[in-house]
């Protein structure tokens, strides 16, 4: 008897995962990060001044009329009612801060942001960049840990505000450059060589 031996069948490589929409097939994401949640603070505020909204009426309405006070599942459903209308407030400084990153690969650094209503990315080349600094300035960034990192490039300044933790992320920045060759004393190659 003769068996037949079993060709291995090709099987296709797994592609990589991508880690965001516009990550190239040969890209690798080495560093992802995102603003300070201190960015959510006007949002925030308001919205704990909207669950005050319940409470609030429910107060005068028991000064107005003392002989006859709201009941507590007035008080309850005010309070439900200022929680959501809070919540209501506070959802579009979250996504604009969830949705807001910042990504480094191989090959480019991407700022992208997001809000309800708009979209913003901003695509460079590694090889752009010349400098990367931050700043830390006063005591509200000095005592929650976050400032700013300023991208130098050939074209202009990338200014990244409210990050946390800058000089933790300027660092990995630079050493990534460092890793992959990218010197800010280089200069992109030209045609005329």
């Amino acid at each position: 008897m003769s068996e037949k031996q079993a060709e291995p069948e090709e099987q296709p490589q797994p592609s990589k995962k991508k880690h965001f929409k516009e990550q190239f097939e040969e890209e690798e994401v080495l560093l992802v990060f995102r603003k300070h949640p201190i960015v959510m603070r006007k949002g925030l505020i308001f919205g704990m001044l909207a669950l005050l909204i319940g409470p609030l009426i429910t107060l005068v309405i028991t000064f107005a009329e003392p002989d006859n006070p709201p009941s507590m599942n007035f008080f309850l459903i005010s309070l439900l009612v200022g929680f959501i209308v809070g919540v209501i407030i506070m959802f579009p400084f979250w996504v604009r801060w969830y949705f807001s990153v910042y990504i480094m690969t191989s090959h480019r650094f991407i700022q992208q942001t997001r809000s309800l209503l708009q979209i913003n990315v901003v695509d460079l080349g590694l090889e752009q960049i010349q400098m990367i600094n931050y700043q830390i300035s006063g005591l509200e960034e000095t005592m929650l840990g976050f400032g700013t990192i300023i991208v130098q490039t050939y074209v202009g300044d990338l200014i990244i505000r409210d990050v946390h933790h800058p000089a933790r992320i300027q660092k990995k920045m630079v050493h990534i450059l460092r890793e992959l060759g990218v010197h800010p004393t280089q200069r992109p190659l030209t045609n005329e060589d």
